[in-house]
């Protein structure tokens, strides 16, 4: 896997939504980071699985390559919007129903684990997930993640792409353990 990106994903949220029409249409002409030669879409149920293709032909086929996982939903897409149609002032007593339609999404909600497993490959999956989130006219993505040794903030609100930064701040475990807890070593209750 010599054009494999050397990256890491170390922290990812996900509110990510589209049209599942959308996103198959989004991998007819998506270019794809060198070390993938293709994306697998399966459903199964409610579920939709997208699992990278390695291009390096020594990964054995039983080693799991990173994938996507995505929630199936139904939604009630209306043509126009009902709540400004009811909010609207009406001449006419009789309602007029909304033209609607049933429409099935894509929800790539939750943090790392939930949306994006496996290891190998795992920094391109995260790449293609970026731009299946430029695609989305809903939802935010907000990754940290590492790239040749660089830390990247990454953050895209409703396919946007927004400034971020990666802050740095104390932790819990930087404070020292005699401040907050139980010293152990020097516990007189404890022979």
């Amino acid at each position: 896997m010599s054009t494999e990106e050397s990256g890491h994903v170390y922290r990812l949220h996900s509110t990510l939504e589209l049209p599942l029409e959308e996103l198959h249409e989004h991998f007819e002409d998506a270019s794809l980071p060198p070390a993938i030669t293709d994306v697998e879409i399966t459903r199964r149920n409610n579920t939709l699985i997208l699992k990278a293709v390695s291009d390096d032909e020594t990964v054995s086929k039983y080693t799991p390559s990173a994938q996507l996982k995505a929630s199936v939903t139904e939604n009630r897409v209306y043509e126009e919007d009902p709540d400004e149609r009811r909010n609207s002032f009406r001449w006419d007593e009789e309602e007029e129903e909304i033209e609607s339609e049933l429409v099935e999404f894509a929800a790539f909600k939750g943090d790392r684990e939930t949306v994006l497993q496996n290891s190998l490959l795992q920094y391109e999956m995260f790449r293609v997930l970026c731009g299946i989130a430029e695609e989305c006219e809903k939802g935010t993505l907000t990754a940290i993640s590492e790239r040749d040794g660089d830390l990247e903030a990454t953050r895209i609100v409703d396919g946007e792409v927004r400034p971020a930064d990666v802050e740095v701040v104390e932790g819990p475990r930087d404070r020292g353990s005699s401040q907050n807890g139980v010293d152990w070593r020097d516990n007189k209750f404890i022979s």
